[in-house]
């Protein structure tokens, strides 16, 4: 049976509600550790884990499943990750931060401050703007698609410069539906900062997210293919030398330059919490500019999933029991996935797999843990649409 992992913390002072004990509370963590189970233990992943911020339950943990099959180390809720393409909500709030200053123009072309980057193929940066690129409506496809039927030790250990991957990204066809989520997007949008600043995306993202919060797990680790300090080991499945079946390999090591400003960065879900809690909570952006971030469009549900929308690298998904939650999610090469969301309820969670579901009906249960988080205890049915 998969080990089970808990920990609690009182609610913050002043904090309303009945205490972390009330039976409330303790049902609603019931059900957010049978989740976990539900991935762990029916669909075998190799560990999971939630940190939860809760208005009137307090801040705590829960792990299922194994965060080191090596060792047989069970996972936590403290461990360090890799957490994809929730790296774009970070970038994206400089971005928008630098809008808020005057220093970029969210409906200015791209062509403003990258002259002549976006060229060929049909694209011209003249014509695509800032806010295009963080909300996917670029028309600019994905370099990911490039590498996506090439030898996975062709990329995992090599270093790439981001101009490199927006030109291949410029020679893929172009994609055929409005919304297409695409990491390129993001890297262009790390060019403007640069351009912008005088510094990396990297540099302004600590400058102005993760010092300011405190954010002491989060880093961007550059070529260094290892994770510094406490992990979960990631696992993928590839095929095996014979082709005739997967077989699960450890892929903790990686160069994530490939996904740099838009999935590079390294986190632990606590610390996910946190920038997500001050992003909302108007601590890095004034009330108008998020409400920027917060201007969705319909996403392709075969990219994301039926309901969802998407606004400045957020997405706004839909929740049975009524309302929204708002956040994102990233999923690396090796094999580790993240997600951060807030929702209703007074409440935030930040997930963490080190092994990506393999099925569609999977991929159903992840998502099921966050509308378990907030709808395991509602009674009423907020009515909202972003």
């Amino acid at each position: 049976m998969a080990a089970v992992v808990l920990a609690l913390s009182a609610p913050s002072a002043g904090a309303a509600g009945p205490p972390t004990s009330s039976a409330g509370c303790e049902a609603v963590r019931s059900a957010v550790v049978d989740s976990l189970g539900v991935l762990t233990q029916r669909h075998g992943l190799a560990g999971a884990a939630v940190d939860m911020v809760d208005g009137r339950c307090g801040t705590w943990g829960a792990a299922r499943g194994t965060a080191d099959l090596g060792t047989g180390r069970p996972m936590n809720a403290t461990d360090r990750l890799r957490i994809g393409s929730v790296s774009k909500t970070f970038t994206a709030t400089v971005v928008v931060q630098l809008a808020a200053e005057g220093r970029i123009g969210l409906d200015a072309p791209v062509e403003r401050y990258l002259p002549g980057l976006i060229r060929g193929n049909g694209h011209d940066g003249r014509r695509i703007t800032v806010r295009q690129l963080l909300q996917h409506t670029s028309g600019i496809a994905d370099h990911m698609a490039a590498f996506t039927d090439r030898p996975v030790n062709e990329r995992r250990y090599r270093h790439f410069e981001a101009r490199e991957l927006i030109a291949t990204a410029l020679e893929l066809p172009r994609p055929a539906k409005k919304w297409h989520y695409s990491t390129t997007n993001t890297l262009i949008a790390g060019l403007v900062v640069e351009k912008v600043t005088g510094r990396g995306v990297e540099a302004e993202v600590n400058r102005r997210i993760i010092k300011p919060l405190g954010l002491r797990d989060t880093y961007w680790p550059g070529d260094d293919i290892r994770i510094r300090g406490p992990h979960s080991r990631s696992y993928f499945t590839d095929g095996a030398p014979d082709g005739t079946r997967p077989a699960r390999v450890d892929g903790t090591e990686w160069n994530v330059t490939l996904g740099g400003a838009g999935g590079a960065l390294v986190s632990t879900p606590s610390d996910v919490n946190r920038f997500f809690g001050a992003l909302f909570g108007g601590k890095l952006l004034p009330a108008r500019w998020l409400a920027e971030m917060k201007r969705t469009v319909p996403a392709d549900p075969d990219r994301l999933w039926p309901g969802a929308r998407y606004g400045l690298a957020l997405v706004a998904s839909p929740l049975e029991c009524g309302g929204w939650w708002w956040g994102h999610g990233g999923t690396t090469p090796g094999g580790h996935r993240a997600l951060g969301a807030v929702g209703p309820g007074d409440r935030s969670l930040s997930l963490a797999l080190n092994e990506v579901p393999g099925t569609t009906q999977a991929e159903d249960d992840f998502r099921a843990v966050v509308s378990t988080v907030f709808c395991a205890d509602r009674t009423d049915r907020a009515k909202e649409t972003p």
